[in-house]
């Protein structure tokens, strides 16, 4: 069970940026699957979430209207959790990691705690 994250760069605020959560070993089917961001010498937090059961997704108010989380877990291809970012500002800059979570035993959708599987993340700079 592995998950890469891609996507990641230097971009100028207001410029956009399309992260991607590639799954291997498993498909993203009755799961939560969650984007974090980690600022320089901040705490991880929650940016956005999708729960693979019913499409719904969850964002943080800052990113609302900016970032769109979506699944694409069609057997024919490799399953990946998408987080287009457009009009990146600075406060945007850090990790971003992706992070699932079977659904079941937690509902939708999970608290941060609850994630137990994570990638190792893909960094985003937004410069101003």
């Amino acid at each position: 069970v592995q998950l890469v994250e891609s996507g990641g760069g230097l971009v100028q605020a207001g410029g956009s940026l399309r992260l991607s959560c590639a799954a291997s070993g498993f498909t993203f089917e009755d799961y939560a699957i969650a984007w974090f961001r980690q600022a320089p010498g901040k705490e991880r937090e929650g940016v956005a979430s999708i729960c693979s059961t019913d499409g719904s997704t969850y964002y943080k108010d800052s990113v609302k209207g900016r970032f769109t989380v979506s699944l694409d877990n069609a057997k024919s291809t490799k399953p990946a959790v998408y987080l287009p970012m457009n009009s990146l500002v600075p406060g945007g800059t850090g990790g971003y990691f992706c992070a699932v979570e079977p659904l079941g035993v937690v509902s939708c959708p999970p608290l941060p705690y609850e994630y137990e599987i994570w990638g190792r993340g893909t960094q985003v700079t937004v410069s101003s």
